[in-house]
This record gives C-alpha cells, sequence and structure tokens, in this order.
C-alpha cells in the first residue's frame, strides 16, 4: 500500500476546533460532557480528532450558543473529505 499523499492539507478536526470553546469556557470536561450528551470519555476522543463530530452532538453545542449545527458538520464533512482525498492520491 502506498503512502498518503502529504499535499493534500487536511482541514482541523472538528473536535480540535471545539477545544478552543471547551478551553475557553469556565465549565468543566464532564459538565460538558453531560450538556452535549456524551461521556467524557467520549469528549476527550472527540477533540483529540479520534472520533467523528455526530450530528447529535452538533446540535448539542448549537444548543449551548457554540456555532450552529451546520457550522460542526461541516467541518466534519471537510475533514472527512480531504482525508479521502489524500488516501485516494496516493
Amino acid at each position: 500500500m502506498s503512502k498518503p499523499d502529504r499535499s493534500i492539507e487536511i482541514p482541523c478536526h472538528p473536535g480540535e476546533c471545539l477545544r478552543d470553546s471547551v478551553e475557553a469556557s469556565e465549565e468543566s470536561l464532564t459538565r460538558i460532557a453531560e450538556r452535549i450528551g456524551i461521556d467524557r470519555s467520549n469528549l476527550y476522543r472527540l477533540l483529540d480528532g479520534r472520533i467523528a463530530m455526530s450530528a447529535r452532538v452538533a446540535i448539542a453545542l448549537e444548543s449551548m450558543g457554540w456555532s450552529t449545527a451546520e457550522h460542526w458538520l461541516r467541518l466534519q464533512n471537510a475533514y472527512d473529505l480531504a482525508k479521502i482525498r489524500r488516501e485516494l492520491a496516493a
């Protein structure tokens, strides 16, 4: 199997982008996880870019005033497309 084409830039994973909002918040990670309806370990995975942003989490973030659900899902879509394009270009 060939190596992925590194010339295709992969945008920020939505979880990594979410990290800015989380760090600016005065709430604990446990409380944020509760508010968005996931357990804390999955919040860590999301923030580390190891799991995808789901529509359910995107809507929960929107209800917290952290941008729109569409924004979060566009970030996820852009990330996914760039990863696949890089793999296919290899």
